[in-house]
């Protein structure tokens, strides 16, 4: 009997691993997405041979992790074979617990000796007394592939006072949580660069942050004027069609509005439209930029109006909730909750404005650009990085009319962005 229970077990084994072989062919990518190391994971493996015998200064936030979850900011505080000197943090500071768009200040831990430098106050750009005694500046910053977020910027402004102050300059590569191929909307026009839109980059890149650094290191029309000496440590195992859920590292919120992996698609869909402070988007509630909703909106009508667009790939539910905190604290908002199906079939940028264009149909008397103030608007068109996009849409709000405006860059962009490809 005994005989027979280990046969039936050894054939149920060979079974499951006969259809483990089978499912690997079949689907390859899930089973090469445990293998992914970040760029500290490569640098740590080789004993951070780069920066033996060298003082560094180490641009990072919280989202500087390994694989282990082990901050680069603890690893390098440790390391043997060289020293931190000063550490940079851009927006929401160096444990990402700062609101968006408050500025800090810069600290020395007088125990270690280190100095906490602020490159969101009262300079964006590292200033060559803050760089003073440093080797070399090492980047390790987990961003979510949208222009708009503010750490790019950071990354672009460091790499041009490094170059300014002949420091090399190493970024550790990371994920681009969108992916590799996603690339939507228009390209910053001269005139229109800020800190939430500082290249002439789409609004979605579809690049590392090492790819992107190469584009602005060495493409000036796009990124800085200066060219430092830059190295990228590649990740291992990374491929362009993975999205962070695919590369099985664990997910670090970016920003304290961004907390799950799956939040900088939905960025992409709200995020422009919530600069207009008219419309909830979830981020004073549960549900962060995942919500078109306003106290006048009829929940049911708008759900069956959205759907009725057959938007490839989104899903829209009623819903109603009341914020948390901040304009509408305890006021009830009715509007959709956006569920995004399948990511690979949605324009998401278009989103938000496929939102206004049915909202305008319902709710005429309720302009979001007349509702707002002048200097939201600006800001809107900060985030865009045009006014052209606004003053064709408010004209019909229809999004067909601004479909050429959102799009006429992106083949050029495609084309030049291989050119700068680390992953296949």
């Amino acid at each position: 009997m005994q005989n027979f229970t280990g046969f039936k077990w050894r054939l149920h084994k060979t079974f499951l691993l006969f259809c483990f072989f089978i499912l690997s062919i079949l689907f390859p990518n899930q089973t090469s997405a445990q293998k992914v190391l970040l760029g500290i994971d490569v640098l740590e493996r080789d004993n951070f041979s780069m920066l033996a015998g060298k003082k560094v200064g180490l641009i990072t936030n919280h989202t500087g992790v390994n694989r282990k979850l082990i901050s680069t900011h603890d690893l390098f505080k440790q390391a043997k074979n060289f020293s931190l000197v000063s550490v940079y943090s851009p927006e929401h500071g160096l444990k990402g617990m700062i609101g968006a768009g408050i500025t800090f200040d810069s600290f020395k831990d007088t125990l270690s000796g280190i100095t906490y430098f602020s490159i969101y106050g009262k300079t964006s750009k590292p200033t060559p007394e803050m760089l003073k005694g440093i080797d070399v500046l090492v980047y390790d910053i987990q961003d979510i592939g949208v222009r708009s977020y503010t750490y790019i910027s950071s990354m672009g402004l460091c790499m041009e006072a490094a170059a300014e102050n002949k420091i090399p300059f190493i970024v550790l590569d990371r994920p681009n949580p969108l992916g590799g191929y996603r690339i939507e909307g228009n390209v910053v026009e001269v005139g229109y660069e800020s800190h939430v839109s500082k290249f002439e980059i789409p609004y979605v890149y579809g690049l590392t942050c090492g790819e992107l650094a190469n584009i602005i290191n060495t493409k000036r029309s796009i990124g800085n004027k200066v060219k430092c000496k830059l190295d990228v440590i590649k990740m291992d195992g990374w491929k362009r069609w993975m999205k962070f859920s695919d590369t099985g590292l664990a997910w670090v919120p970016t920003s304290p509005n961004v907390p799950h992996q799956e939040t900088p698609a939905y960025l992409v869909g709200s995020g422009v439209l919530g600069e207009l402070i008219v419309f909830g988007i979830g981020i004073t509630y549960t549900l962060s930029f995942e919500t078109f909703a306003a106290e006048w909106i009829d929940a049911d009508s708008l759900a069956k109006k959205m759907n009725a667009l057959n938007l490839p790939g989104v899903l829209f539910r009623p819903i109603s909730y009341k914020p948390l905190y901040g304009n509408w604290k305890d006021k009830v908002l009715n509007g959709v909750q956006i569920h995004l199906i399948d990511l690979d079939k949605v324009n998401l940028l278009e989103l938000q404005f496929y939102f206004m264009q049915v909202h305008n149909k319902m709710y005429p008397d309720k302009n979001p650009f007349v509702l707002t103030t002048q200097t939201r608007i600006k800001m809107f068109d900060k985030v865009m990085g045009t006014e052209k996009i606004r003053k064709k849409f408010a004209k019909n709000f229809l999004v067909e009319d601004i479909k050429p405006l959102l799009n006429r860059d992106l083949t050029w962009f495609k084309k030049l962005s291989k050119r700068y490809y680390l992953y296949d």
